[in-house]
């Protein structure tokens, strides 16, 4: 096997760095890799609809001498055990089985994130969020989920947060945030062009910019500071958005990070925060 390790998680951690045709053969490649080493190299290309040199030059991007290296390559690495690699969801599922595919599929995209996460750019993430005069989330799609729940944790710091997922608002607001202030940028791809044009709004006025998302991609080199969270998730259509767990995990350790960082004082005030909720409750049934 070549020295890249497994070579499916190779091309899912390369995937946003491939040219457009190149990425088009690894999705066909990841949506099904034992398919993949029954095809030949003309039935690929059809697939992916590229040109069989395409599916060639793909091959050699992977340390490979060719497709036939390439096929032989991706069995071994289908033989020594891919549990990050998701299980698609098939129309003719059981209940039981999309079930345990589903819980499965998070379960080792969250560790599979967790193993890529860089320290040091949380520490940094951290130590600006503690400094931070303002925060403000953004988040589009199913990162607009995320950034809700990032100001429910966020509003308890005693520091002004808010959170926007439209894209108009978030230009108006990185053109009024200025140094000392944070923008915080969640998006899956990190392609979203309207995101990335706020982001470099905000830069150009000081603002401190963390990004959690994809690495390499055009939001990651526009922040401050970017959080990568490697694109572990599948194109298909039956798989739901295990990437916003990954990133509502990241959201958590920022927040424990924060209060880790703010001692015991600031611990005993956000006590006092969920103590204001004991008279909403009814009391717990006793078993």
């Amino acid at each position: 096997m070549n020295d890249q390790g497994n070579l499916l998680e190779t091309i899912k951690h390369r995937l946003d760095s491939l040219n457009k045709s190149e990425r088009k053969v690894a999705e066909v490649i990841l949506k099904d890799p034992q398919a993949a080493t029954r095809y030949s190299i003309a039935a690929l290309a059809k697939a992916a609809a590229v040109s069989e040199p395409t599916v060639n030059r793909f091959c050699r991007n992977f340390a490979t001498q060719g497709f036939p290296d390439f096929k032989i390559q991706l069995a071994q690495s289908l033989a020594s055990g891919t549990p990050y690699v998701s299980q698609a969801v098939n129309p003719d599922d059981s209940i039981e089985a999309l079930t345990d595919k589903i819980f499965q599929n998070t379960i080792a995209t969250l560790d599979k994130a967790r193993q890529a996460l860089d320290p040091q750019a949380i520490s940094k993430a951290v130590d600006y969020l503690i400094q931070a005069k303002q925060i403000a989330f953004f988040g589009m799609g199913a990162s607009a989920a995320v950034a809700m729940d990032a100001q429910h944790k966020f509003f308890r710091f005693n520091i002004p947060v808010t959170c926007y997922d439209d894209f108009l608002m978030q230009r108006m607001v990185a053109a009024s945030f200025n140094t000392g202030d944070v923008i915080v940028a969640i998006s899956y791809t990190g392609r979203t062009r309207e995101m990335v044009d706020a982001v470099k709004i905000g830069r150009a006025n000081g603002v401190t910019v963390i990004g959690i998302t994809a690495p390499h991609s055009p939001l990651a080199k526009e922040c401050t500071v970017s959080i990568d969270v490697p694109r572990l998730e599948d194109t298909d259509v039956y798989m739901p958005m295990t990437s916003r767990m990954e990133h509502l995990a990241v959201i958590d350790v920022l927040a424990t990070g924060v209060t880790l960082k703010r001692g015991a004082d600031f611990q005993a005030h956000l006590k006092k925060i969920k103590d204001a909720l004991v008279d909403t409750r009814f009391p717990a049934e006793e078993s």
